[in-house]
């Protein structure tokens, strides 16, 4: 495994539009001879070759704010400082990109599941405060171009854990310190291959039996499935790290007789699959909505509310996953009865991009087969006519509405080619009169 690294190496690893921030970030460090360093998981990702996405940075120095200063120093007009100033932690956007920097510091907890109280210390301790040893890595920066070479430095068996594949705290309360950390292992050894090493497995038990999640909101528990969905993105499969959970007991402890039924397994898969694909990637899709809908649609409906209110997942959104099965059956019921392009744009026209994820997770393969043609082709296709046509010649309302819904779907089964034959088409439908109900009227009775 290399072990070192130039700075021009570690930006060329970066995503493209976060090179530039860092070399922002580098050259302030430079004029102001911070020393900064590469730490935890993108240091993790860079030795095990893997795409590294995120930047994490850390000055050591001895106050908290010493980050905010380099951030601001390095900031040019198109750059945003955002600051976390108890954590001692900056991010730095610009554009779609953004980077993360914090001063080296140690944390105390005032009691399990607390947030921290933190102040300024050394590298090395530092390193020991975070969740897991293949974190606990750090690689120092200096000015591109300069051609030095620097080694990545671990703490308590880092590296070697990194070789074997192993996920291992740094010490036994550290679940206690940070409950979230076994949301966090779940997660992490299915995405990179790793395995739980049995002294964490006895410190989650164990962690557990002390009742740590009760104190733990749940704002930061969804922000963990947020990210546990997230993963699927760099082709996790999800349902592996929701095993881990169910099979920990975590799911139970979160919410009684929660865990994962044997029916999600496979739409969770499918998920997993497709969020990774270019298809499936919509500008505000939300992948951990479209995860809870999949995963919770195999509970009853009184463990699914009540998961969502664990999860603080409130108002429309929740009533949106709470109510995902109803809509879903609905709308394969629908799929399998359609003749036609135009039919199954019927059934799915309007469907958010999360429920569309989780109904395609759901379907059998003709239903996926169709799902996936109307996503990739159909759905972009606009009518040739719209509702200001059809409002000029004299339709309204919902006859409106019903016209412009036949027109296009005779339009995507080659129905209708044109703008003209679609006019042509309005003007039969505005042509035909309303059926009239028939009222059924009593005879009048004779007068004696």
């Amino acid at each position: 495994m290399k072990l070192r690294f130039s700075t021009d190496e570690v930006l060329r690893a970066l995503p493209p539009l976060s090179a530039p921030l860092m070399e922002a970030i580098l050259a302030a460090a430079e004029r102001s001879s911070a020393a900064i360093y590469l730490v935890g998981g993108p240091v993790r990702d860079l030795l095990l070759g893997q795409e590294v996405r995120d930047v994490d940075l850390v000055v050591e120095a001895g106050r908290l704010d010493a980050a905010k200063e380099l951030a601001l120093s390095a900031t040019g007009s198109d750059m945003r400082v955002i600051e976390h100033g108890r954590f001692g932690t900056v991010r730095v956007e610009s554009g779609d990109a953004h980077l993360d920097i914090a001063t080296t510091r140690r944390e105390t907890y005032a009691r399990p599941g607390a947030l921290p109280q933190v102040e300024p210390c050394l590298l090395e301790e530092d390193l020991g405060r975070r969740d897991f040893t293949v974190n606990a890595l750090a690689l120092r920066l200096s000015y591109p171009g300069s051609g030095r070479r620097e080694s990545v430095q671990g703490v308590s068996g880092g590296l070697s854990d990194l070789e074997e594949g192993c996920l291992r705290t740094l010490h036994e309360k550290s679940f206690h310190d940070d409950p979230t950390r076994i949301l966090r292992a779940a997660r992490l050894a299915p995405r990179l291959g790793f395995f739980l090493a049995r002294s964490a497995r006895r410190e989650v038990r164990s962690a557990l039996r002390d009742g740590v999640f009760g104190s733990v909101s749940g704002d930061r528990l969804r922000r963990e499935f947020e990210a546990l969905f997230e993963d699927a993105r760099r082709g996790m499969n999800p349902a592996l790290a929701l095993r881990n959970l169910a099979n920990w007991h975590v799911l139970s402890v979160l919410e009684p007789g929660l865990g994962l039924s044997t029916r999600s397994v496979a739409p969770l898969r499918r998920l997993g699959r497709i969020l990774s694909e270019p298809l499936w990637r919509g500008p505000r899709q939300r992948a951990w909505v479209a995860g809870l809908s999949t995963w919770l649609a195999a509970e009853k409906p009184a463990m699914r509310r009540r998961t969502l209110q664990r999860l603080s997942v409130r108002g429309a959104l929740a009533l949106r996953i709470a109510g995902f099965p109803k809509d879903r059956d609905t709308r394969l019921r629908g799929l399998s009865g359609a003749r036609g392009r135009g039919a199954v744009d019927a059934v799915l026209v309007g469907l958010d991009e999360e429920s569309l994820l989780g109904l395609y997770s759901w379907a059998e393969a003709p239903a996926r087969r169709r799902i996936e043609r109307w996503a990739a082709e159909d759905r972009v296709r606009r009518s040739p006519v719209s509702g200001a046509d059809l409002l000029e010649m004299g339709l309204s309302g919902p006859a409106l509405g019903r016209a412009l819904g036949k027109i296009r779907e005779a339009y995507l089964d080659g129905g209708v080619a044109n703008r003209e034959e679609a006019l042509a088409l309005a003007a039969e439908i505005a042509r035909r009169k309303p059926r009239a109900a028939r009222a059924t009227r009593k005879p009048k009775s004779r007068p004696e």
